[in-house]
């Protein structure tokens, strides 16, 4: 077969319906941060009944990534395909099984579909139809499955750490089917804890009321201003939210309303820009806090990072902020694949708002010098039921048809 039927019968291969069943068979297995290693083992199953050589690599404990590795005949260049096994936690209001994927008009729907169980089903119909195509490549394709990303990217760092290296990687986050984005703010979560005085309701004159301090504390954070250079490709950053507050009586926070509160905690994240620095951040956060003590010498408070690990939800991790060069190998090879299969440049390159806004595992692909962008199916997700909760099917054969002609470019 010539170079051009290779290409043909790959993008050939590239099926709707494998994608439908392929996000359906993914999201009907729950995959909760820290809970996706039953996943990991049916990806690997996937992976090595069709030839691949697939290794569970041990995060911690009993929780398991997938690395399954298309080898090339040697030479040429490596690209990762990757995406993360870890979904969200689930919300209220579903009036179907979350687990149990459906379609209705172009939209894949099931929890997890979105961030990213479509965007795993993505690459691997891609990886597919590169393989089944009879393709002879040089370099090795590799199927990255990684936990944690939710997290602050657990899997990713430890892969990252291990040495693991491949010469590209593209991520299939939903960023749009018509784009390729190169930029994201960093992500870095913190406590801060505000200390108080307690004692009984009938001597409140002695104490100092822990929470009603933090009302304060939330307060002046919501005003904060950063004192960064304004970075312009993400305009809107950084910002600041309290995600959480707890409080109570004692390090257990135990609530026993006749007493006065004396510890009170809320975890912090921020989204910040290349122009700030994580101390940078927390200086920033300790003038307004020193700000609040300089008025009332009540005022006690520490700042805690990462987040305690009782505290569910919290990133160990910090996720730097990325702004690969357009002119990176990986860009200009989904760009060249993309203008092949659609006649004209993809829609935009750079930053992808308001998705750049947020972080994702590319933070640590480009911290370990590999030339990594995001470039997946649009999807979407919508706070108390199902009918947000989708990936776009369209989008999806687009991305898989666009990633079949790169891998076959990269790794011939």
């Amino acid at each position: 077969m010539t170079v051009m039927d290779i290409r043909s019968a790959a993008l050939g291969l590239v099926s709707r319906r494998d994608l439908v069943d392929l996000t359906s068979e993914l999201v009907a297995i729950p995959s909760f941060k820290g809970q996706e290693t039953p996943l990991a083992h049916h990806v690997a199953a996937w992976c090595g009944e069709r030839g691949y050589e697939v290794e569970l690599d041990e995060v911690e404990p009993g929780r398991f990534q997938v690395i399954a590795t298309l080898r090339g005949s040697g030479g040429g260049r490596s690209l990762m395909f990757n995406g993360h096994l870890d979904t969200n936690s689930l919300t209220r209001g579903w009036e179907r099984d979350p687990f149990a994927g459906w379609v209705e008009g172009d939209r894949v729907y099931g929890h997890g579909a979105q961030n990213m169980k479509g965007g795993l089903a993505t690459f691997m119909v891609a990886a597919e139809a590169v393989r089944r195509s009879g393709a002879r490549l040089s370099g090795d394709l590799v199927l990255a499955f990684v936990v944690g990303e939710t997290q602050g990217g657990e899997g990713m760092n430890h892969l990252m750490n291990r040495g693991f290296r491949t010469d590209m990687a593209v991520i299939t986050e939903p960023f749009g089917a018509d784009n390729i984005a190169t930029i994201h703010s960093g992500i870095m979560h913190f406590a801060i804890h505000v200390i108080g005085r307690s004692g009984h309701l009938s001597q409140v004159e002695n104490t100092v009321h822990a929470v009603n301090k933090m009302a304060k504390v939330l307060l002046a954070l919501d005003g904060i201003r950063f004192s960064c250079e304004p970075y312009p490709p993400l305009p809107a950053l950084p910002r600041l939210n309290v995600g959480s507050i707890i409080g109570g009586r004692g390090e257990t926070y135990r609530s026993e309303p006749p007493y006065i509160p004396d510890m009170c905690t809320i975890v912090v994240d921020v989204h910040f820009v290349p122009t700030q620095t994580v101390e940078g951040v927390l200086d920033d956060v300790r003038a307004v806090l020193d700000g609040l003590k300089a008025e009332d010498p009540d005022f006690e408070y520490r700042i805690e990072m990462p987040v305690p690990d009782f505290i569910e939800g919290r990133r160990r991790l910090v996720m730097e902020p990325v702004d690969l060069p357009v002119d990176s190998p990986v860009v200009q090879a989904l760009a060249k694949a993309y203008e092949e299969l659609e006649g004209h440049p993809p829609k935009t390159i750079g930053a992808i708002l308001p998705t750049a806004y947020s972080a994702c595992d590319t933070s640590w692909l480009c911290k370990a010098g590999i030339s990594a962008v995001n470039y997946g199916p649009t999807a979407a997700f919508a706070a108390g039921g199902p009918e947000g909760a989708y990936v776009v099917l369209s989008e999806m054969e687009k991305v898989a048809r666009v990633l079949t002609l790169t891998a076959l470019d990269v790794c011939r």
